[in-house]
């Protein structure tokens, strides 16, 4: 799964990186958990062009009676995501990139979770594979939500976790937005594990395990021993 993430990078970086003419206001973010704003790129509906926006992680389901269903689909499985009736309009019709620089996954270690951090080997931005769904309270309350979709772990992961939340190589990206793509058999191709080799990992302290702690020492490495 993926339940903690990061993203540090400057807006006009990212503007850059990911072919978005305006730049959101970003704060650095070294703990993002769910429930919380994210910073996406969507497919504009009215041109061919890219957006920036914040949403808020937790997919709601336009048919979900109240919010708090959010909590529990923070993340979609990419085996099953166009079957669930949670997300196959999703998948069908409103996929973003949510992006990151980083994430965090836990290991179980002498009954205790060791948290490790997980990024590419390069540093560099990148986005996950993310749904997004807009819903409406009885008080017409909006909310726009989004998930990220996971995959089996990479040989990185596998001592830490079999699953791992699914990273898009750049050339993937506007096939992942273009709205015109509503089959699933060319999107599937897009959901494997990443490379292991471009990625690295490394021990942090179980600060991150509390969401109130965001700070560089979330991600600053320990020793494994």
């Amino acid at each position: 799964m993926c339940g903690r993430f990061t993203l540090n990078q400057p807006a006009t970086a990212l503007a850059h990186i990911f072919h978005v003419q305006q730049a959101m206001d970003l704060a650095a973010e070294y703990n993002i958990a769910p429930t919380q704003m994210v910073a996406t790129v969507l497919h504009k509906l009215d041109s061919d062009k890219r957006e920036f926006q914040q949403l808020r992680w937790g997919l709601i389901p336009s048919w979900a009676k109240d919010s708090g269903i959010g909590a529990k689909l923070i993340n979609a499985r990419a085996e099953t995501v166009a079957e669930k009736p949670s997300f196959r309009s999703a998948f069908k019709h409103r996929r973003c990139l949510v992006l990151a620089d980083g994430f965090y996954e836990w290991q179980r270690q002498q009954g205790k979770k060791q948290p490790f951090y997980f990024r590419l080997q390069d540093g560099q931005p990148f986005a996950f594979a993310g749904l997004w769904e807009t819903w409406q309270s009885p008080s017409n309350e909006k909310i726009t939500s989004c998930t990220i979709l996971t995959t089996a772990a990479n040989e990185l992961l596998q001592p830490i976790h079999d699953r791992m939340p699914v990273i898009l190589e750049p050339q993937d990206y506007d096939l992942w937005l273009d709205p015109q793509v509503q089959t699933p058999q060319p999107l599937q191709q897009l959901l494997r594990p990443y490379p292991a080799p471009a990625m690295t990992a490394y021990p942090v302290s179980t600060l991150v395990n509390n969401a109130r702690h965001n700070s560089p020492e979330c991600i600053m490495p320990i020793s494994g021993d």
